[in-house]
């Protein structure tokens, strides 16, 4: 059964990843490439490269959730959430002044930077998280939509998943200012709690 983390990016993908790392899931997270491939349409490579993950979250995954249904019926989504729009977008702006203007950003968004548009970005992020509770409404099993902020964690995660709960905090990760380390250097790191 494969994991598919459909949540935007800035909605605790990160933390999923680790939690699903920790899982020994065989995990993948935002690329770049992959990403220029899905906005060119070559969907085909990006269905063979996830045969080789048991998970994955943050870019492209969450743009392709119903082709991704398709293609892995065994498959169960989790969509990450913030608690309001506002507070995702604040974090988005947050993370954009960190990193400054980048290609994933325009391509997914159509802007590099998001802080002059932020009606287009909150229009995005509730559309697609509508898209998606709408796609899934009559298959509750499928999906386990979360907000790590509001308190659900190891709990609900490993319910929806039917794994057993680990006897660790459950990590709540905030990617650095080091853009260099890695998330499996975050991962080593719950190893030792």
């Amino acid at each position: 059964m494969k994991i598919f983390g459909i949540g935007l990016n800035k909605t605790g993908t990160k933390t999923l990843g680790v939690c699903l790392q920790h899982l020994s899931y065989r995990h993948v997270t935002y690329n770049l490439e992959y990403l220029r491939a899905f906005s060119q349409g070559d969907l085909n490579f990006l269905c063979e490269t996830i045969k080789q993950y048991d998970s994955c979250e943050d870019w492209p995954w969450p743009l392709m959730f119903e082709l991704l249904d398709e293609k892995f019926p065994e498959g169960k989504f989790i969509l990450t959430q913030r608690q309001t729009p506002a507070i995702w977008f604040e974090s988005l702006c947050k993370h954009a002044e960190r990193t400054g203007p980048t290609e994933a950003r325009r391509l997914v968004y159509g802007y590099e930077m998001p802080h002059h548009h932020r009606q287009h970005h909150i229009d995005f992020y509730n559309t697609h998280n509508r898209k998606v509770m709408d796609y899934f409404k009559n298959r509750p099993e499928k999906l386990l939509a979360v907000c790590w902020e509001n308190g659900e964690g190891w709990a609900e995660l490993c319910q929806f998943i039917n794994q057993p709960h680990p006897h660790i905090p459950f990590p709540h990760i905030k990617i650095p200012q080091d853009r260099f380390k890695t998330l499996e250097s975050l991962n080593k790191g719950m190893s030792s709690i």
